[in-house]
């Protein structure tokens, strides 16, 4: 059984890495109780598919943009200090979302550029926190640490959502802001108490946004590094139709806040399950092969996804996905963690969370694009081929991330 369960190693030797981690499962609790209120209040104001992969698209540049500076400031700062500092601006970010949704109608603007800047500065919190894990813990356990890490993001992704269904459909809006504001109040609390994580090295004398560059310059001759971002903004951007999961819920399956949430939180379930058991991927010799077969076995689900109009069959293709995402998630973030110098690491970390976090919004945009202009089911199963034809055409023009070996 060692073999096979995720290895809590990390866990039981490091107290720094047990704050982060324990810090962090709140918050994301609280994160993906606002990642469906956001969503479900725009699609209410304005009955809209496309404005709600709009909105997901306004946050990208802001996401993006406090990601590189996250990840440029990790680099030269201390990195606790950073993560207190961006936790209580959240908590204040979510507190004002709260307040906005009390209101007798529901002010889209404020909603949107609420909604963008929190977006930022989680975007400035990523890669900090990605970065601290490789200091935190020895170089043999860094597959286990971010197995750890899926747990319980996936354990939030089950929880979060299901939980916001109930509050939307009792208490209402305001409560998911709330309790998300409480939670950041949390994360702060926690990693208060760590030890101070300072730069690796002594800062360069070189500009913030030159740092920057110098980061962009790096991971464009990474072969490995462009490879790992390629397959992920693939899978995201045509594969994940999360900005149909209102239409779908309330249209496809005639349902309501509880349908919603439970589409959300279906991928989280397959997810956990999957991340409970990952103990065996740290004997997988290739790695970028089993990258690429997984994220093809996300499109083919995501395609049938869309093809059905049978609720559970729907949750079940979705838990499937969240299933194969784990293992795509665990080996690329290891392989790129491990091929990267610590002088870097930040700034590649930022570079990192910008794809991750900003490929699902371009595929909010792409989704609610094609849905409509055509229709619901065709933007999801399309997206899903395409998906599949892209990691074809990725394996082709890299073959050294198809071949690339443990390291």
């Amino acid at each position: 059984m060692p073999r096979l369960l995720v290895d809590l190693t990390p866990l039981r030797k490091n107290r720094d890495f047990r704050l982060l981690f324990g810090g962090q499962f709140v918050s994301l609790l609280g994160s993906n109780l606002t990642l469906v209120a956001v969503p479900y209040q725009v699609y209410l104001a304005t009955h809209s598919s496309l404005w709600v992969g709009l909105t997901s698209l306004l946050q990208l540049p802001f996401l993006i943009t406090g990601s590189l500076l996250g990840g440029a400031y990790g680099d030269r700062v201390d990195r606790r200090a950073l993560f207190v500092g961006s936790a209580l601006v959240l908590a204040l970010l979510s507190g004002a979302l709260a307040l906005n949704a009390r209101a007798a109608h529901t002010n889209l603007f404020s909603l949107l550029v609420l909604a963008a800047l929190a977006a930022g500065m989680g975007g400035f919190a990523g890669p900090l926190r990605s970065s601290a894990v490789p200091v935190l813990v020895a170089p043999h356990e860094l597959v286990a640490a971010y197995a750890n890490f899926q747990v319980i993001t996936n354990l939030a992704a089950v929880a979060g959502p299901s939980l916001a269904g109930v509050l939307l459909a009792s208490v209402g809006l305001a409560s998911c802001y709330y309790l998300d504001a409480c939670t950041f109040l949390v994360l702060a609390f926690a990693t208060f108490f760590m030890a101070p994580i300072p730069p690796a090295a002594q800062p360069t004398s070189a500009k913030l946004f030159a740092a920057i560059a110098n980061g962009f310059r790096y991971v464009r001759q990474h072969s490995i590094a462009k490879a790992i971002y390629l397959v992920d903004l693939n899978a995201n951007v045509f594969g994940l139709p999360r900005a149909l999961y209102p239409a779908m819920a309330l249209n496809v399956y005639h349902g309501g806040p509880q349908v919603l949430g439970l589409l959300y939180a279906a991928p989280g379930a397959g997810a956990l399950a999957m991340a409970l058991v990952t103990g065996w991927i740290s004997a997988v010799r290739r790695r970028g092969q089993l990258v690429a077969l997984v994220v093809v076995g996300w499109g083919v689900v995501m395609a049938l996804f869309g093809a059905v109009t049978i609720l559970w069959v729907g949750l079940t293709c979705l838990a499937l996905a969240g299933a194969a995402d784990v293992i795509s998630t665990v080996l690329r973030n290891t392989m790129l963690q491990n091929a990267i110098t610590d002088e870097y690491r930040s700034r590649v970390s930022s570079i990192q969370l910008a794809v991750v976090t900003g490929g699902p919004r371009l595929g909010d945009l792409e989704s609610g694009v094609v849905a409509n202009f055509t229709s619901t089911t065709f933007s999801i199963v399309s997206g899903g081929l395409v998906c599949v034809a892209g990691v074809a055409v990725l394996v082709r023009r890299y073959p050294q991330f198809w071949r690339s070996d443990r390291l």
